[in-house]
């Protein structure tokens, strides 16, 4: 199985924010091959289908980005065999650059590095690149992305489409 852990924050005033790319390419996911997330544990809003075959399992982890390796950890323990792919947004990146990798650190994602924290450097991840803003860091990933960005989460999506 792989499960697809997209980073966020949940609630409405974050819906649509840059810090929020991750719920919304696990959404997209959703949508595409209509896998309900309805369930609930793990400190996540999750759910489970197939596509091409293959189990997978759609999450969003509701623990807010910083604290994102509590859910990650459990989910680990409790899928010792599944693969993990996790979705994040990436400042460091340009606006719309996608870089897949197997391991690595959590880079100046404090998501990331709360993962890395909980299970180490050992797992895959998905960057989304939005851009190094100009002003506040924070008050630009919790801003609310531009209309073009939905390009950008329907390329990310197809990405790990591939990947399954």
């Amino acid at each position: 199985m792989t499960i697809f852990i997209g980073l966020g924050n949940p609630g409405k005033e974050y819906q649509n924010t840059y810090h929020n790319v991750g719920f919304k390419v696990i959404d997209e996911l959703s949508r595409r091959f209509d896998i309900k997330l309805s369930k609930k544990g793990c400190k996540a809003v999750y759910g489970e289908g197939k596509i091409n075959g293959k189990k997978i399992m759609l999450v969003k982890p509701q623990t807010y980005m910083n604290l994102s390796g509590e859910c990650v950890v459990m989910l680990k323990n409790k899928f010792k065999d599944a693969n993990l792919i996790v979705i994040a947004d990436d400042i460091d990146l340009e606006k719309g650059k996608l870089r897949f990798r197997l391991h690595g650190s959590g880079g100046t994602h404090n998501g990331l590095r709360n993962i890395v924290s909980f299970i180490g450097e050992d797992f895959a991840r998905l960057r989304v690149g939005i851009g190094r803003p100009q002003g506040d860091l924070k008050d630009f990933v919790l801003s609310n992305m531009e209309p073009d960005f939905e390009e950008i989460i329907i390329a990310a999506a197809d990405d790990l489409e591939k990947r399954i």
